[in-house]
C-alpha cells in the first residue's frame, strides 16, 4: 500500500489536532470543521483517492477561502515584462487585480482612451515606451509601517517611476528620471514616504550622452535619485527632487534605515573591478568574468539628510535639466561612505529595529550583518581608507556584527515577528531562516545570528517577501518564495514555462517551516512584492460622487450628468456629453462628419458596487472602463465616414447586448 495515503479518519483528524474533522458550509461562512461530524471518512476517501498525505491536506485547509471570504493578506507584486502590478491574495493566492501602469491594459481601457495622458508623459524624447520591466513595489509608509495609501513601481528598463492610489488601485503618474536610462535599485521608501529611492544599475554617462566605453573610468557615472513624495496631492514632486553622483560602480538595490538608523540610506554595488567587457579576442575580459574578479564590492551608505540640507543650499549642479550633487561634494561634506561587502551582493536589508544592515552576496555563502552603531563609531573615528575616487572605505572589521553560512547562492532577506531573519537561496534552492541578534533577537529562544533551517523551493528562488516583512512591525505567519524557474511544477505549456509562487507556512518557530501552494505566474519576470494586511487597505467601492475624475481624485467640472446629456459643435470640434446606466447610453445617436475631432464624456451614473460598464468605438482602438460613478474624456479624429456601433463591452446586465448606440460619421 503507498505509504503516502491517509489511512482512515483517525490519521486525518490527527493532521489537524483534533478529535473529528469535518467540513463547514460551503457558504458564507458555516460551521468550523471540528463542529461538524461525519465528513472524516469523506475527506479520507478523496485524500486517498488523490494520493495526498496528511501534509497535503493540512496544505490545502491552510490556502482554502470559503466563497464570501477575503484574504488576511493582500500581495502587491511586480508584473516583469508586463510593466504592470499584480494584486493576489494571501494565504489563497487568488489573482485579484492587474492594474495598469507602463503597458497598455485592455479591460480597465488603460492606453485605449483612459490614462493615455500618463502614459506619454512616460515617453522619452518622442520615442513611444510601450513595455517596462517592473521590479520592486514599495508600499507607502508611516513611522516605517505600511499605510495602505500609495504603491510606487520602478521600471527598469527606462528608468521610471510609477505612483499607484491605492484609493482605486489606478496609475495616476509616470515620470522618466532625465539622467538614467537604467535602474534596479528602486522603488524603496522612506520611513515616512517623504522620497522613493531610484538607484540606478549600470553605469553610463548621465543624461544618456556619449562617451566611449574607453573612457569609462572618467565620463561614466553611477547615481541614486530622491524623489520627493507630496502626499497630499498624491504626486512626486519633481520640483524638489534631486540625484547623487556616484562612481561607475554599477549600483543595485537600497534600503532605506528605521528607527535607530532612520536618515541614512543603504545601496549595494558591484563591477567595482569596473569592468568594461569586450570580445576575449581583442584582449577584453567578457562581463560575467570581469566584474566578479575581486573578492569585495561596496555596501554604499549615505546621509540623505545631509545631501537633502545640501539639495535646498544650492550645492547641486544642473545635468539635463536635473539637480545633481557633485560626488566631491558628496565625499567633502561627509554624505557617502562604503564599507567592503561581499562580492556580486544582491540583498541590502535593514533589520525592523533599524539597527543592523543584512548583506548578501551571490558568490559568497554567507549573509554578513553589519552594525549601525559601528558604523558610525568607524566614521567618527575616521578609520577608512579611500577609494580610487576619493569616497572613504570603512574598515571591515569594524562595522560587522556577525556572518553566518546559510548555503549557496544566498540573495535577499525579510524578517518575522519572531526574531527569525529568512535569506532566498538561488543555487540549493531554498530559504534559509536564522535568528537575529540583539533586542529583535530576543524574541526566539535560540542562539543568536544562528542557522536554525531550510524550506526547499522549486526552483531558483530571486526575492521572497514575509507579511510585512520590511517594515518596523513584521507579521511573519506566511513567507512566499518568487521562484523563477517552474520546471516540472505545472503542465508544460510548450518550451515557455511559467514562473513559480509558492506559500510557505512559517507560523511556528525553530527548523518548522511547510510548503503550502504554488501559483504559477503566466507573465514573464515577475520579481519582487510586498504584502499588506488586508485591513489597512481602505479602497473605494464606488466613487464617492458621480462625476468622479479618478486622474484628479474629485468630481469634474462639468462632467456630464442625468438629464444633462448633449452634443455640442464649434466649428469641426464636437464635445458629447453621455451618461451609462443598466442597459442604456444616452445619446443613443451621436452625428458628426468627416474631419471633425472629437471629445467624448462618459459618465457612469451608477451607484450600485461592481456595476461596471465599459465603452468600446470600434476601428479608433477605443475601450474604456466605468467604474460606478467615473467620469472619462476620450479623444479622436472622425477621418473615416461610416456607421460605427459602439456598446458596453462589460457585460453588465440581462439586457447588456442592447446596451449600444450608433455614431454615424458623414462624408465630407
Amino acid at each position: 500500500m503507498n505509504t503516502r495515503r491517509i489511512i482512515g479518519a483517525a490519521a486525518l483528524a490527527a493532521c489537524f489536532g483534533i478529535a473529528g474533522c469535518g467540513q463547514g458550509n460551503s457558504g458564507n461562512g458555516g460551521g468550523s470543521a471540528a463542529s461538524v461530524t461525519g465528513v472524516s471518512d469523506a475527506v479520507s476517501k478523496v485524500a486517498n483517492d488523490r494520493d495526498l498525505t496528511p501534509d497535503d491536506v493540512l496544505a490545502a485547509v491552510k490556502t482554502y477561502m470559503p466563497t464570501g471570504r477575503h484574504d488576511e493578506y493582500i500581495m502587491f507584486s511586480s508584473g516583469g515584462h508586463s510593466g504592470q502590478v499584480f494584486v493576489i491574495g494571501v494565504p489563497s493566492m487568488r489573482l485579484l487585480r492587474t492594474i495598469g501602469v507602463f503597458t497598455p491594459e485592455p479591460w480597465q481601457g488603460w492606453g485605449y482612451g483612459v490614462g493615455n495622458e500618463i502614459l506619454e508623459a512616460g515617453n522619452i524624447e518622442g520615442h513611444e515606451l510601450s513595455w517596462g520591466d517592473t521590479h520592486h513595489p514599495a508600499l507607502s509608509e508611516t513611522a516605517g509601517d505600511y499605510d495602505g495609501q500609495f504603491c510606487f513601481i520602478n521600471d527598469k528598463a527606462n528608468a521610471r517611476m510609477a505612483v499607484i492610489d491605492l484609493k482605486d488601485f489606478e496609475t495616476k503618474q509616470i515620470i522618466n528620471n532625465p539622467i538614467a536610462l537604467n535602474d534596479h535599485g528602486g522603488a524603496m521608501v522612506t520611513p515616512n514616504t517623504e522620497y522613493i529611492i531610484e538607484g540606478g544599475q549600470y553605469g553610463s554617462p548621465l543624461a544618456g550622452t556619449y562617451a566611449p566605453i574607453e573612457d569609462y573610468n572618467a565620463s561614466y557615472k553611477g547615481m541614486v535619485t530622491m524623489w520627493k513624495f507630496d502626499r497630499s496631492k498624491g504626486r512626486i514632486d519633481e520640483s524638489k527632487s534631486f540625484a547623487l553622483e556616484l562612481p561607475p560602480y554599477w549600483q543595485d538595490l537600497f534600503d532605506a534605515g528605521k528607527l535607530d538608523s532612520e536618515g541614512w540610506i543603504f545601496g549595494n554595488s558591484f563591477n567595482t573591478e569596473l569592468a568594461i567587457g569586450g570580445k576575449t579576442a581583442d584582449g577584453g575580459t567578457p562581463f560575467e568574468a570581469g566584474v566578479s574578479q575581486r573578492d569585495n564590492d561596496y555596501l554604499h551608505i549615505i546621509d540623505y539628510r545631509k545631501a537633502e540640507e545640501l539639495y535646498n543650499s544650492g550645492a547641486a549642479e544642473d545635468v539635463a535639466g536635473f539637480p545633481v550633487i557633485p560626488l566631491s561634494t558628496l565625499i567633502s561634506e561627509g554624505v557617502l561612505y562604503f564599507v567592503p561587502e561581499p562580492k556580486s551582493p544582491h540583498g541590502v536589508d535593514v533589520t525592523p529595529d533599524g539597527k543592523y544592515v543584512v548583506i548578501s552576496g551571490k558568490l559568497d555563502p554567507h549573509v554578513t550583518i553589519y552594525s549601525f552603531e559601528k558604523m558610525q563609531a568607524t566614521i567618527a573615528a575616521k578609520n577608512w581608507e579611500p577609494d580610487q575616487f576619493g569616497v572613504p572605505v570603512l574598515d571591515f572589521d569594524s562595522c560587522v556584527e556577525a556572518q553566518i553560512e546559510v548555503g549557496l547562492g544566498p540573495l535577499h532577506t525579510q524578517f518575522d515577528d519572531k526574531g527569525y531573519a529568512y535569506t532566498s537561496l538561488f543555487l540549493e534552492p531554498a530559504v534559509a531562516r536564522w535568528t537575529l541578534g540583539g533586542e529583535w533577537g530576543k524574541k526566539n529562544p535560540e542562539a543568536d545570528w544562528t542557522l536554525v533551517g531550510k524550506q526547499n523551493v522549486h526552483y531558483n528562488i530571486g526575492h521572497l517577501g514575509t507579511m510585512e516583512g520590511d517594515t518596523v512591525s513584521p507579521d511573519g505567519k506566511y513567507l512566499v518564495a518568487f521562484n523563477k524557474w517552474s520546471l516540472d511544477r505545472f503542465f508544460p505549456t510548450g518550451p515557455l514555462l511559467p514562473q513559480n509562487f509558492q506559500l510557505i507556512d512559517i507560523a511556528e518557530g525553530g527548523d518548522s517551516m511547510q510548503l503550502l501552494y504554488d501559483m504559477p505566474v503566466g507573465f514573464g519576470e515577475p520579481h519582487y512584492a510586498q504584502t499588506i494586511k488586508a485591513d489597512k487597505l481602505k479602497p473605494y467601492e464606488v466613487y464617492p460622487a458621480i462625476g468622479w475624475d479618478p486622474n484628479t481624485m474629485a468630481v469634474k467640472p462639468g462632467a456630464p450628468t442625468q438629464g444633462n446629456e448633449r452634443i455640442e459643435r464649434n466649428g469641426n470640434q464636437v464635445d458629447i456629453y453621455m451618461t451609462a446606466v443598466r442597459s442604456h447610453f444616452t445619446p443613443e445617436h451621436v452625428k458628426v462628419k468627416e474631419g471633425d475631432h472629437i471629445r467624448w464624456h462618459i459618465t457612469s451614473i451608477e451607484r450600485a458596487k461592481d456595476a461596471t460598464h465599459g465603452f468600446s468605438i470600434p476601428m479608433w482602438n477605443i475601450n474604456i472602463s466605468l467604474e460606478p460613478g467615473e467620469t472619462q474624456t476620450i479623444e479622436f479624429v472622425a477621418d473615416r465616414p461610416g456607421v460605427y456601433s459602439f456598446y458596453c463591452s462589460e457585460f453588465c446586465s440581462a439586457l447588456h447586448l442592447e446596451m449600444t448606440g450608433y455614431l454615424l460619421v458623414e462624408p465630407n
